[in-house]
């Protein structure tokens, strides 16, 4: 039996033509926001299926072929690139959103219904715990009775896929992934944007909440162990202080704790305990090094 790159020809009533109009039309309306799109089948699925689902050696193709259906990779933001995409999946019913992409960098906070989770008491007590809130964003109601929060990272930080791993029924949509957008049809139901967030833009994803989404940094020693096999119990104690500041005051205890270790004669041993305790309370490796080259250019004696 000859094979083709598509479904068998769906009938009329089950694939309604009008269906993938409006999936079009939701679709370039999307990428004149500066969001990719792909087309998605009633099952919410990539619409074109791989042309290299037969090939089962040699290196992974994310669309280097030129040739559709390698699904998140063919998103795009160009109408022309999008209507032929649509062209050769007329039984698409849905569009998805490519997610972690310029300009957007969009990450999806998926809040599942599945039984047995409440994924929005999940997410607020993680907000209270963490202290974040979720600015006002687009909300997209899923037919099932979910909800997908968009929010944009920023651009040098990669945000993972996961299912479940920040908490039981919330799932993250990031680099590599997809978002149905709203206006598409699927076996379910509709997806559709919730009352008042329409005209809204993806709002900044939280701080908290980033670090929440990384994965977790490879194992290191204790940053207060390392002081001390160094510099002994006062470098030690340096760098439990900075590891106890909150925000708003993580520079000064970090600037405070390195004039002592340089005036004390130990500034350049406890150097990198330093830059690792600030960044684990939420400084970046650069201003945590910037604020310890400060506090040595301060502390630094007058040579005679």
């Amino acid at each position: 039996m000859a094979t083709t790159d598509r479904p068998p020809a769906p009938g009329p009533a089950r694939y309604p033509r009008q269906a993938t109009r409006l999936a079009l039309a939701h679709a370039l309306s999307a990428a004149e926001r500066g969001l990719a799109v792909i087309p998605l089948s009633r099952t919410k699925l990539p619409a074109l299926r791989s042309p290299h689902r037969d090939q089962r050696d040699g290196p992974r193709c994310h669309g280097e072929c030129g040739r559709p259906g390698h699904g998140v990779y063919d998103a795009s933001t160009d109408p022309a690139r999008i209507r032929a995409l649509f062209d050769a999946a007329p039984w698409a019913t849905g569009y998805g959103i490519a997610c972690g992409l310029p300009p957007h960098h969009l990450i999806g906070i998926d809040l599942d219904t599945k039984t047995g989770t409440d994924s929005t008491t999940a997410l607020r007590e993680l907000a209270l715990n963490h202290l974040f809130t979720i600015p006002p964003t687009i909300v997209v109601i899923t037919p099932s009775g979910g909800r997908h929060l968009w929010l944009t990272g920023p651009p040098d930080v990669v945000v993972p896929n996961s299912a479940g791993r920040l908490a039981p029924g919330i799932d993250i949509r990031g680099a590599g992934g997809y978002l149905v957008g709203p206006g598409s049809r699927t076996d379910l139901g509709r997806y559709t944007t919730a009352p008042g967030t329409d005209h809204l833009a993806p709002a900044p994803c939280p701080r908290s909440l980033l670090r929440l989404l990384l994965p977790p940094p490879p194992r290191t020693r204790n940053p207060a162990a390392g002081a001390a096999s160094a510099t002994g119990a006062h470098g030690r104690g340096l760098v439990q202080f900075v590891l106890a500041a909150h925000a708003g005051q993580r520079n000064t205890r970090l600037f405070w704790a390195a004039c002592r270790a340089y005036e004390d004669g130990i500034g350049e041993a406890l150097t990198d305990a330093l830059v690792q305790a600030a960044v684990h309370t939420g400084l970046t490796d650069r201003e945590a090094r910037s604020t310890v080259a400060s506090a040595a250019r301060m502390s630094r004696r007058p040579t005679e």
